[in-house]
């Protein structure tokens, strides 16, 4: 117990700021080898700035109250309402009133007419992204303390969980079996820690590496000694789709995989946008950042929201923009190397077979 009172304290230190380099450098070493202590950072966090945001409301009604006590007792305001007698003044002027208030009224209409004319019409279309929030539960000093008894008095948990569910959900895939990957970059805008689930259900830690937020598209990379480099089955495609290509798509709108086919259906996105497809295809929240394949198994784009007005109207960022991604990547830094496959080698294979060897390349991703 007393163990479980010191890390929470030591938690608390690191993020206030109050340890020295040594003992910073080796609790980010910590945080970074152990997914249950990085988690807990989080949360920490959190719940110290939910702490922080109610004291300083407190703090700031209070001098509210205690100044405007100070300036009754000084005289400098009054709370009864001034008594002025207007009435000789509107009697005297009523009728030239009358008359300004008439001609105010009709240059007000005039004008709104005239700007409602020449006004384009807002288009009622949305488009909503396939992010899927997800219901946090408020965490409490107590709950927080009963996370770190969880963990700390089992030797060593079959597998980690973060305890806390993440604020969004999404899909994420592959591009180089290094553990490199792509999803949408609405899924992981603004979060703190990145977690990402496999299809057996095993949470690894991963980092982002690129956000383009114009193109939609985010590469992330997996931070988890127990992640094992893989072969990806199937390759990026760098040239454009044609129109009517029959395509499909796997993701996690479940906690369990979920796939879905379709046709491309336009080489724009949304209000002719040159590097978004539009494609027909069920798709739902949790759908975001899922790869869509063509009938060879090549990745064309990555599924990014559905228009809200038309039923099966789907878009998503095209495959070009993770080579352009990628570039961005190079520009920055020479200490990253990311190959990505071209080649499909689940080309003329049934597609129960396509889905075999490619879903273990398709992961959950969850937004904390």
């Amino acid at each position: 117990m007393m163990e479980d009172v010191h890390l929470l304290e030591a938690i608390e230190r690191y993020i206030q700021g109050e340890m020295n380099a040594q003992e910073q450098e080796y609790f980010e070493e910590l945080r970074r080898t152990n997914p249950e202590i990085d988690q807990l950072v989080v949360e920490q966090t959190h719940f110290l700035r939910q702490i922080g945001n109610y004291s300083d409301r407190k703090t700031f009604r209070s001098l509210l109250q205690e100044t405007h006590s100070k300036l009754l007792e000084n005289g400098e305001i009054n709370t009864e309402s001034p008594k002025v007698k207007v009435m000789q003044l509107v009697d005297k002027y009523k009728r030239v009133l009358a008359l300004a208030a008439s001609i105010a009224g009709l240059t007000a209409l005039a004008i709104s007419g005239l700007v409602s004319y020449l006004t384009p019409k807002s288009s009622p279309v949305e488009i909503a992204q396939l992010k899927k929030e997800i219901n946090a539960v408020k965490i409490s000093q107590k709950k927080t303390q009963n996370e770190i008894n969880t963990f700390k008095t089992a030797d060593k948990p079959a597998e980690f969980r973060p305890a806390q569910p993440g604020k969004f959900g999404g899909t994420g895939f592959l591009i180089d079996g290094k553990g490199y990957l792509v999803t949408s970059a609405h899924v992981v805008a603004k979060a703190d820690s990145i977690y990402i689930i496999n299809t057996k259900g095993q949470y690894m830690k991963a980092k982002t590496l690129h956000v383009n937020d114009n193109t939609d598209i985010a590469i992330l990379k997996i931070v988890d000694d127990r992640y094992q480099p893989i072969r990806l089955p199937y390759g990026i495609r760098r040239a454009k789709a044609d129109l009517g290509e029959q395509i499909f798509t796997l993701g996690f709108p479940r906690t369990e995989i979920v796939y879905n086919e379709g046709y491309l259906s336009a080489k724009t996105g949304f209000n002719g946008d040159t590097i978004a497809y539009q494609i027909a295809i069920s798709a739902n929240p949790g759908n975001s950042g899922g790869p869509i394949f063509n009938h060879a198994g090549e990745v064309i784009g990555v599924l990014s929201g559905k228009q809200l007005t038309a039923e099966g109207v789907v878009f998503s960022s095209q495959s070009k923009n993770i080579f352009q991604a990628l570039e961005a990547i190079k520009a920055d830094t020479t200490a990253v190397t990311i190959r990505m496959p071209t080649q499909s080698n689940v080309r003329g294979i049934e597609r129960v077979q396509q889905i075999k060897k490619i879903e273990e390349c398709i992961y959950n991703v969850m937004s904390y």
